[in-house]
C-alpha cells in the first residue's frame, strides 16, 4: 500500500519506466523469434507486477479523494487510518505532531497498519484527525 505522497511520485515514476521496460523487451523477444504465446509467458511476471503497482495507485488517488471502502469486521481499521490521514494531506510527522510521539512510531504502526494497537491507541489516532467512526452490528445470518 502506497502511504505517502513521495512513495505515489516514485510509483508513477516506476509505472513509466516499468511501461517502457515491458515495451522494449517485447520488442526484443519478437525479433528473437519468439512466437506470441512464448513473448507473453516471459513478460507475465514483469506485467503481472505493473499491474499490482497500477492498482495501488488507482486505491491511493480514490483515497485523496476521499472515496473509502467500508470496514467489515474491522479487518481494514488500520488501512482505513492510513487512507484517512492520506486524505486529509497529512503527512505521518504531522500526525505524529498531532499525537506528540514521533514520526517513526506512526511509521511502524502503518507498516503494520495497526495490527496489535490497542483500541485507546485507535481511538487517539482518530480523534487526531477529526474522524468519526459509525458502526452497525449485524448478525451472519441475516447477511446470508
Amino acid at each position: 500500500m502506497i502511504k505517502t505522497e513521495s512513495a505515489y511520485k516514485k510509483a508513477l515514476e516506476k509505472l513509466q519506466e516499468d511501461k517502457a521496460f515491458i515495451q522494449n523487451q517485447k520488442r526484443v523477444l519478437e525479433e528473437m523469434g519468439l512466437t506470441k504465446e512464448q513473448v507473453e509467458k516471459a513478460l507475465q511476471p514483469s506485467i503481472t507486477f505493473h499491474e499490482q503497482l497500477k492498482e495501488e495507485v488507482i486505491y491511493y488517488e480514490r483515497i485523496r479523494r476521499g472515496e473509502f471502502e467500508p470496514i467489515i469486521n474491522l479487518h481494514n481499521l488500520g488501512k482505513s487510518l492510513i487512507a484517512y490521514r492520506i486524505y486529509l494531506g497529512l503527512s505521518q510527522q504531522e500526525l505524529a505532531d498531532r499525537l506528540g510521539v514521533s514520526a517513526s512510531q506512526v511509521s511502524r504502526d502503518e507498516r503494520n497498519e495497526y495490527y496489535g494497537a490497542t483500541l485507546e491507541r485507535i481511538q487517539q489516532v482518530m480523534e487526531a484527525m477529526h474522524m468519526v467512526a459509525k458502526t452497525e452490528i449485524e448478525s451472519q445470518e441475516l447477511l446470508a
